[in-house]
């Protein structure tokens, strides 16, 4: 019994190192997408939502006191990613990527609701992402700032779900066939 909660702990720890390099990997290149929630989305899928939760909320505090100030204002999105994750995957496969394209968009939207809500609000819809960059292109259109910043989240934050979703899948595939005792 406390071989599976070591390995679960240490499966847990790789995904928030997993999310911190994404977050960190996009923030450098300055990506439209943001990279931080594969771990997520992973520890979602392997152990369920309070997991996903925990790993998302745990990144959000270490890269908000790291690198990047802002995650501490978006670790809301990470929370309520895990959670939809954690109860999404209780009836979906994770490595069945067939339906990775709705699944994104499913748990993509309340987080884009928020991230939005929380750009505009807090930060007058420019942040540390490479995001912020379409939202200025935007606002030079003439189009208000809560339009081009929620704009922008919904593309950004389904594409990054979509290509989180992909990796996840396929890491799944080779953790469930390795460690069959870890997925639940």
């Amino acid at each position: 019994m406390n071989r599976i909660k070591i390995r679960i702990l240490t499966v847990s720890a790789l995904c928030i190192a997993l999310n911190v390099v994404g977050s960190n990997l996009a923030l450098l290149l300055k990506l439209p997408i943001y990279l931080d929630s594969m771990g997520t989305l992973l520890a979602a899928a392997m152990f369920g939502p309070l997991a996903g939760m925990a790993v998302g909320g745990l990144t959000g505090l270490f890269v908000g006191v790291t690198t990047d100030l802002y995650s501490l204002f978006f670790l809301p999105i990470q929370l309520v990613l895990g959670l939809l994750a954690g109860l999404a995957f209780r009836r979906l496969s994770p490595s069945k990527l067939s339906h990775n394209w709705w699944l994104a968009l499913v748990i993509a939207l309340p987080g884009t609701l928020l991230s939005t809500l929380i750009t505009v609000q807090f930060f007058g819809g420019i942040t540390s992402s490479g995001s912020s960059l379409l939202v200025q292109l935007l606002l030079g259109t003439g189009l208000s700032k809560t339009a081009a910043v929620l704009l922008i989240q919904v593309g950004t934050d389904y594409l990054d779900r979509l290509v989180s979703l992909t990796v996840v899948g396929l890491a799944y595939r080779v953790i469930q066939r390795r460690l069959p005792d870890l997925s639940h």
